[in-house]
């Protein structure tokens, strides 16, 4: 899989954070997503929410994807698993393409093992970033 620089704001990490710890001191804790997350954190550039790029995908931003094998096309925005809702386009942070795409920039080609192979989906637009809109609070 290819390496990358993971950008995250100090607001995202703290949230992402305790959701993790919330998850590790229940029955929850030896989900894979955990893991994978935590290690995508632990590997993070943590900057502040004014200095995050406008087209890196944060918590909350709503994102058009293509899969780069099949064409297929998916606007997606990125929520915590509370807020998760398939039907309505909101896809948690622990599903595998959520975690995936957490970080990665418009134009990116986000990579990642599934048990057919390899899953590669080009992250096509950032149609809406909260940090980028001034919206600091979600």
């Amino acid at each position: 899989m290819k390496q990358r620089e993971l950008f995250i704001t100090q607001f995202d990490e703290q949230r992402l954070n305790e959701l993790i710890d919330a998850m590790e001191s229940s029955e929850n804790r030896d989900r894979p997503d955990l893991a994978t997350l935590k290690e995508e954190l632990e590997s993070a550039t943590v900057v502040a929410s004014a200095e995050i790029p406008p087209k890196v995908v944060t918590m909350n931003s709503r994102v058009h994807l293509r899969d780069a094998d099949t064409s297929e096309e998916m606007t997606y925005t990125l929520v915590f698993p509370k807020n998760a809702d398939i039907k309505s386009g909101a896809i948690s942070i622990l599903a595998p393409i959520g975690a995936a795409i957490l970080g990665y920039s418009e134009g990116d080609v986000v990579e990642w093992k599934v048990p057919s192979g390899i899953r590669r989906i080009l992250i096509e637009k950032v149609i809406y970033q909260p940090e980028a809109a001034g919206d600091l609070h979600l």
